[in-house]
């Protein structure tokens, strides 16, 4: 540290002022302060975060004037009404703030830096039948303009949303999904799960995205499948019933009009079969070996 600290004292001495000192440290701050601080105005600007920061902004407007006119009832009346204010704050933005915890924990920071023994997983959702069948279903849903939601799990559990609707756990097949889309059927409404090979639930209800940047033109069905990418890793097959296009949403992002070629490419992307090991060596550390085990 002294050495970095030593480096950038002769190549950047230009930069210091007269009677202020800066360190590696200060730059460390600013950069971080920075970092956080974007990251901040992009999660308010994609969330309704913003039109409640607006609202926000007024009732601050409003109380500095209370205090620049010495307006004492109501200077005692916001004193007392503070606390509450801040646990209202965080009861409005929970869902927001939840979100940003959960891309936290997405991270796996801990796991990766302290990984405490060696682990051994094979790492495929599902089989190439399985894949098959998706796409097969989705393109004769799509040609008859067929509305379907289809809800894949990854690594975070879809069980709380599979407990909303009716529980299936039957295997995967196109007709079993056609049939469960098919209009005037019971289980048409709502979305289906698939965890692995198999179908786990259907009829489910999903939270809807608040994002404002999704066109006005998009339905329940999208939003929803926007909303459950938002607030979990899922992937999402979405088939209008109005114009039968595809769209995948993964990760709050929704891509539409999506081909089969495209299709099959997020699918085999998603499957990911690979079996991921970590050892211990000496001098070396964790070591991460891969191997594909595609067929």
């Amino acid at each position: 540290m002294n050495r970095v600290s030593l480096w950038f004292t002769d190549n950047f001495s230009w930069l210091q002022l007269p009677g202020i000192s800066i360190s590696v440290t200060d730059i460390m701050e600013i950069i971080i302060l920075a970092y956080l601080v974007y990251k901040l105005l992009l999660w308010i600007k994609n969330t309704r975060a913003w039109t409640l920061l607006r609202g926000l902004l007024t009732i601050a407007v409003c109380v500095t004037l209370v205090y620049l006119l010495n307006m004492q009832t109501l200077i005692y009346i916001v004193n007392r009404g503070i606390s509450i204010a801040i646990i209202t704050a965080v009861v409005v933005f929970q869902p927001e703030l939840r979100r940003v915890l959960e891309q936290l924990g997405e991270k796996r920071l801990l796991s990766s830096l302290l990984p405490l023994d060696n682990v051994r997983t094979v790492q495929q959702l599902f089989s190439d039948k399985t894949v098959s069948e998706l796409i097969k279903a989705t393109v004769e849903m799509a040609k008859v303009k067929t509305g379907a939601l289809i809800v894949i799990e990854q690594r975070e559990t879809l069980e709380e949303y599979e407990r909303t609707g009716i529980r299936i756990d039957a295997a995967l097949t196109s007709q079993l999904l056609i049939n469960i889309f098919e209009h005037n059927t019971p289980l048409h409404d709502g979305a289906v799960i698939v965890r692995g090979d198999r179908i786990t639930a259907a009829t489910c209800y999903l939270p809807l995205s608040d994002n404002m940047h999704l066109s006005k033109e998009l339905g329940t069905r999208h939003r929803a499948g926007v909303g459950i990418s938002e607030v979990t890793d899922s992937l999402t097959i979405i088939v209008s019933e109005e114009t039968g296009h595809i769209s995948i949403a993964y990760k709050g992002q929704l891509d539409r009009n999506v081909n089969v070629d495209q299709l099959r490419e997020r699918l085999t992307l998603l499957q990911n079969k690979s079996i991921v090991s970590r050892k211990f060596k000496l001098g070396k550390g964790w070591v991460k070996n891969e191997k594909n085990i595609s067929q």
